[in-house]
């Protein structure tokens, strides 16, 4: 860590404090943090959470707020300090007002976009939600320096393209083949609208053969009655999760909006195909193993059989695969914010 470069990361990610130690929900909270603090005296600024959350954040400063006014004075507490740049993790209201109050003391702003926020707030807000959420990205990004693992997420001509990512060592050693003998789906994330989950489970409640799928996510107030259907919750450890992955044979995410998830990086890093659905078709630029299915069983059927007909030749075109790490990763917004 260098203590002359002070780095502010401004969330609105929720944080859970316990015995001096700080939880997140997001990997992300966690990981960028963590691996910007070797270069940076870095300092999170996020809002207080009252439940628990299950990755432990290893940085010091940390910041929570209860509400947008103590948020916002946390941050103008910052002002003290010469020479520090600020980091806005995503555009919600809580940023909005952060970079308004960095942009009048006239502060160095990035601001990284992570995921398409006209999607998720149509999906969310309905048709008036992208309305919303222009005005916010127009503003957020007037005077800010744009960092995006996505090109599709800015409509202005410079911005810093960044490849986020999770895979290290871990990930890519110690392959295993997966037993074809039937189809064991497996989607990772949160049980929220705008991942597609909900939609998934419909799906499945229409599927007679014999298809299985878990979902490795955070329990939720939902309610599964299929037995195709295994809900085994979360889980923050690394060799776990690769477990869970070496376990089934085909990766689902089910997504209505998404711009570079980290999960199909990772499913193909342990040789396992991903079957998207076409609202995110873009996300499969040029790797090999990414399937598109339409958002119904028999279109969902016919991809999975041929997945499971021809995978060995599409194992063979994985190997080809260059797939972004987390080391390379931090480093590219380590340059960025130097």
């Amino acid at each position: 860590m260098n203590p002359n470069k002070k780095l502010v990361i401004i969330s609105k990610e929720k944080i859970f404090n316990k015995n001096n130690c700080s939880y997140c929900d997001n990997i992300d909270m966690k990981s960028i943090p963590e691996g910007l603090y070797k270069n940076f005296d870095v300092t999170i600024i996020a809002v207080k959470s009252t439940s628990y959350k299950f990755y432990k954040i290893n940085i010091e400063k940390i910041k929570t707020a209860s509400h947008i006014f103590s948020f916002l004075f946390k941050i103008f507490k910052t002002f003290k300090h010469k020479e520090v740049n600020y980091l806005l993790v995503s555009i919600t209201p809580y940023t909005l007002f952060a970079y308004l109050l960095l942009f009048i003391f006239r502060k160095k702003i990035f601001v990284y976009l992570r995921s398409n926020g006209y999607e998720e707030y149509r999906t969310i807000l309905g048709f008036i939600g992208p309305f919303i959420y222009h005005i916010m990205y127009t503003l957020v990004t007037f005077k800010s320096d744009i960092i995006t693992c996505q090109e599709r997420l800015v409509k202005k001509k410079s911005y810093n393209l960044v490849f986020p990512s999770e895979i290290d060592i871990n990930w890519i050693k110690n392959k295993t083949k997966p037993s074809l003998s039937r189809a064991k789906l497996l989607y990772v994330g949160r049980l929220k609208v705008e991942k597609g989950i909900f939609s998934l489970l419909e799906i499945f409640d229409k599927i007679t053969t014999d298809v299985e799928l878990t979902i490795l996510g955070k329990k939720e107030n939902i309610k599964i009655n299929n037995k195709k259907i295994n809900l085994i919750g979360f889980e923050n450890n690394v060799q776990e999760i690769i477990k869970i992955y070496d376990n089934h044979n085909i990766t689902i995410l089910p997504s209505f909006t998404e711009a570079h998830p980290k999960v199909v990086d990772e499913s193909l890093a342990r040789m396992r195909p991903v079957i998207i659905f076409e609202e995110i078709g873009h996300i499969i630029q040029d790797r090999y193993g990414i399937f598109i299915s339409r958002r119904d069983a028999k279109s969902l059927l016919e991809v999975i059989g041929f997945i499971l007909s021809n995978y060995s030749s599409i194992l063979v075109k994985m190997e080809k695969n260059q797939l972004p790490t987390k080391q390379k990763f931090i480093s590219e917004i380590t340059q960025i914010l130097v």
